[in-house]
């Protein structure tokens, strides 16, 4: 049989089972591994390449930033490019240039490069991870194995999550910290292999040839970054001019941008379709989930380190609940989502995930049987959450659009876990005298520091909160000729 037959048989024909698209599965789950592996990891080497380069905290706050701010920024321009272009052409593109700026890493020799390094790799994040999704959800043509197959691919990306900083911590004991950012290539070898053998190219019938709105992309793309960068001016106290100028410049653009792709004849991203009940439902579960998980994951590290005094390592055993979860309920998702339905799972998992931060900001101050039931539940919604509603996303768009509904979902839960992150810190700093890290921890200051921990988890609750709300008022006008999955 020829190649062109072969892929003919593949489009007319999409797998039964997911055993018959194992090689893209696999190729596929690698680039999420690399997703959550990356900035985790590299958070645990950031006092060491501090040390090494001689880098001061706002520097090291621009090594983490620069990656944020290209993915981010990027996600929406290069998923309208991939609708036009080719989905698997645009993320093989981009994991090898993530493969190439991993093996820079070796030549770094100061921090202004390793910030360009870390760029590069935002870039080719931001090529290949809406794809990850995109590619998925167009593998198979029902939504049972739609469901099953993104449950397969998450597991990789949490696993790699959970396993991060304990995998970093050794390696930083026998290697120097470029090992880190090196163990990226093999991961971006494996995912080109399996997505260049296991992906079908993409049909002519499945792209469009709308012109790309420039001005739309820099102007969505200034708004993202500007959304990102903007809290980082703040705390690395680069001036308050420059940060109130990037406050103004962020407020235009967004302004610029509505406007824009409200006029625009072919918009990078139609304000109309965003607005139907699926997608806009979808994507505020999405971003209700990412603020209270960001929010809580924050909040734990410092109750436990700081106002319990524990060490980072028994700290460590105290997030276990969460990765167990995490690691485990995969094969419960399936079931789950047959039961109660798509629409139902979406906005219980992100009312889970509210829930949890809702114990822990009430609650944790009394115990940690209370951050471990909170953990639990955040960890529950989030396995079903990331699956569920960016599958009603993608659902809810018309087909030659997933790839930049994909980049939509991406950047949503990249701006809410800046948000979740930028608020929470925002409060602590406003309501806990002095530096949080230094100081004499008194018994009274331990009690303004826990309440001072309880008004930010209530704020970040309630924010997330009035998003599920949205979510569950838009899905609700639904129409029903969007089916219910009978099976999974």
């Amino acid at each position: 049989m020829s190649m062109q037959s072969r892929t003919s048989s593949r489009v007319t024909a999409p797998p039964e089972r997911l055993r018959d698209a194992w090689v893209a599965l696999a190729g596929l789950s690698a680039v999420f591994l690399f997703e959550m592996l990356d900035n985790s990891i590299l958070n645990v080497a950031l006092p060491t390449i501090g040390r090494d380069l001689g880098a001061a905290t706002a520097a090291l706050q621009w090594v983490s930033g620069a990656y944020s701010a290209a993915f981010g920024g990027l996600m929406l321009l290069f998923g309208a490019v991939a609708d036009r272009f080719g989905r698997r052409r645009v993320m093989l593109t981009g994991l090898v240039l993530l493969a190439a700026a991993s093996i820079l890493t070796v030549f770094v020799t100061s921090t202004e490069q390793l910030i360009v390094v870390r760029a590069l790799m935002g870039v080719a994040a931001a090529m290949t991870t809406p794809g990850t999704m995109a590619l998925a959800f167009r593998l198979f043509a029902g939504q049972d194995l739609r469901v099953r197959a993104l449950t397969v691919i998450s597991t990789a990306g949490l696993v790699g999550l959970a396993i991060a900083p304990t995998v970093g911590g050794f390696v930083l004991a026998v290697a120097p910290w470029q090992v880190l950012l090196l163990a990226t290539a093999p991961i971006a070898a494996l995912a080109f292999v399996g997505i260049r053998v296991g992906v079908s190219t993409d049909q002519k019938a499945d792209l469009h040839r709308d012109p790309i709105d420039v001005v739309g992309a820099v102007l969505g793309s200034v708004t993202v970054v500007g959304i990102l960068v903007t809290p980082t001016l703040f705390v690395t106290h680069a001036g308050a001019g420059l940060s109130w100028g990037s406050v103004s410049v962020t407020a235009l653009s967004i302004a610029a941008f509505v406007i824009r792709e409200r006029s625009a004849r072919s918009p990078l991203l139609d304000l109309h379709l965003i607005a139907t009940p699926l997608v806009s439902s979808g994507l505020a579960y999405k971003a209700a989930a990412g603020l209270a998980m960001a929010g809580l994951s924050y909040l734990v590290t410092l109750q436990l380190q700081l106002a319990w005094g524990w060490s980072p390592a028994l700290a460590a055993v105290g997030t276990l609940p969460q990765v167990v979860v995490l690691l485990a309920s995969g094969r419960l998702v399936g079931p789950f989502v047959t039961r109660v339905g798509l629409g139902r799972a979406a906005w219980m998992s992100a009312a889970s995930v509210v829930a949890g931060l809702a114990v822990f900001a009430s609650l944790a101050r009394f115990g940690y049987v209370w951050v471990a039931l909170a953990l639990v539940l955040v960890a529950a919604g989030m396995r079903v959450v990331g699956v569920v509603a960016g599958n009603n996303v993608l659902r809810g768009l018309p087909e030659n659009r997933t790839s930049i509904g994909a980049a939509l979902i991406d950047t949503a839960s990249e701006i809410a876990t800046a948000v979740g992150i930028t608020a929470t810190g925002t409060l602590l700093a406003a309501l806990v005298t002095g530096s949080i890290t230094s100081g004499s921890w008194t018994p009274t200051r331990v009690d303004t520091f826990e309440t001072a921990l309880t008004v930010a988890g209530l704020t970040i609750t309630a924010l997330a909160a009035a998003l599920v709300a949205l979510g569950i008022i838009r899905a609700r006008r639904t129409t029903t000729t969007t089916p219910e999955p009978t099976h999974v």
